[in-house]
């Protein structure tokens, strides 16, 4: 067996109710037994079972049924193009394919283990137990709703989509600030992760009377540093961190085995610490500020701004209810800083400028504005900075201080 991943409940408890379909423990066993034949009937290296195009309840139930057997899977987008895969390293049980906000996907390969054994230490930092309703807030394909839903049906939790019952959710930054605007009536923890976290969420969460219990990590590293709010930032029980020329390193039994095909794996050093080359800082405490992806960084005239710093600011501009920075080409300065903003309805963009020209200084503030609807995002629901970019292409020296760049 796949280990740790077994069901932490059984008989008529309710296991999942997402998509119009509801399924007792005794119910996902029964189905995770029936898909069991089709486990155990792939010949060794056959490859990973590829759960793409299948809903959520399938899917869960042939994760299970896949770890009775110690067969791989593998979970992706069922829209794409899944590249030759090598031969999987022994122990590999999950294979995800992962683009994060840059575009460019990757597989992600790791161990049963490598989850599981962070099953405990997250149920105990966060409260989290069986009598708990967690609701599911994002595609199986994103690690970071598919470790939610494992981690629920290994407490004995119930699954669901109806934000009305749920008592937990684990969602990326801007999901939650959503639906913290309805003031879920039962919702008493939220884990959240994904992306930098506005200071503001923290403070709404706590005027509901909401434990939030943030959490750093990577598809590759899975855990590096949680917290529970307003506390900082500490290294995940389990986990040694350190920082090394600005770029954090992580060593823990969580560790993906690494990534397949062709493009760069992991970077890894001799003593066993592993980077995605996220920015932190450590503090002489053990406090951990984590400053964002170094392709995050805007490079402009000789300086560089980290745009999770510029967002921060502008994120607590009255009037802001979304906001995204990222680096556009310019051809005198190489890049600018610009931001995409999602306005309160009767908030002009002018003002918003003008606050921005109190607070930010110099390099960090942005040359190029724009308003927008909603911001373009991933399935994981993190912000598509790489598509937002993009859309900037042609602007090349026009719109440095103004706001008409199309």
């Amino acid at each position: 067996m796949a280990g740790g991943f077994t069901l932490g409940a059984e008989g008529g408890r309710p296991a999942i109710s997402v998509g119009g379909r509801t399924l007792t423990y005794r119910n996902l066993q029964d189905l995770a037994s029936s898909i069991d034949t089709v486990a155990s009937s792939a010949p060794p290296g056959a490859g990973p079972i590829d759960l793409a195009g299948l809903d959520v309840v399938d899917t869960m139930a042939t994760i299970f049924a896949a770890a009775v057997r110690g067969v791989p899977v593998l979970v992706r987008a069922p829209d794409t193009e899944l590249p030759p895969l090598p031969a999987l390293s022994p122990g590999t049980f999950l294979v995800v394919m992962t683009s994060g906000t840059s575009g460019r996907p990757r597989l992600v390969a790791r161990t049963a283990a490598s989850w599981s054994t962070s099953f405990e230490p997250l149920a105990a930092l966060t409260g989290l137990t069986r009598t708990d309703t967690v609701l599911l807030t994002g595609p199986l394909h994103s690690t970071l709703h598919l470790f939610a839903a494992i981690h629920t049906l290994w407490l004995g939790g119930h699954l669901t989509d109806d934000p009305s019952v749920a008592t937990a959710v684990h969602a990326v930054p801007t999901v939650l600030a959503d639906l913290l605007l309805d003031a879920p009536p039962k919702l008493r923890v939220a884990v959240v992760a994904g992306a930098l976290m506005p200071s503001g969420l923290a403070h709404r969460a706590a005027g509901l009377g909401v434990r939030l219990v943030e959490y750093y990590g990577a598809a590759e590293l899975s855990f590096v540093a949680a917290r529970v709010a307003p506390q900082p930032l500490r290294a995940f029980p389990g986990v040694d961190v350190r920082v090394t020329d600005g770029e954090v390193w992580a060593r823990s039994p969580y560790l993906a085995l690494g990534r397949l095909g062709s493009g760069p794996d992991l970077r890894r050093s001799a003593d066993g610490f592993v980077t995605v080359g996220d920015l932190a800082e450590i503090a002489d405490d053990g406090a951990i500020l984590v400053r964002g992806r170094g392709e995050s960084a805007v490079s402009t005239g000789g300086h560089t701004v980290l745009v999770e710093d510029v967002e921060a600011v502008l994120s607590g501009v009255p009037g802001v209810r979304e906001v995204a920075v990222v680096g556009t080409d310019h051809r005198r300065l190489g890049q600018v800083v610009t931001a995409v903003v999602v306005l309160a309805d009767g908030m002009d963009l002018a003002q918003v400028r003008r606050s921005a020209r109190s607070m930010l200084t110099g390099a960090a503030l942005p040359r190029r504005w724009r308003t927008v609807g909603a911001l373009p995002r991933t399935d994981g629901g993190k912000v598509a900075r790489q598509t937002i970019a993009a859309s900037f292409d042609g602007c090349g020296g026009r719109g440095y201080r103004e706001h008409p760049c199309p």
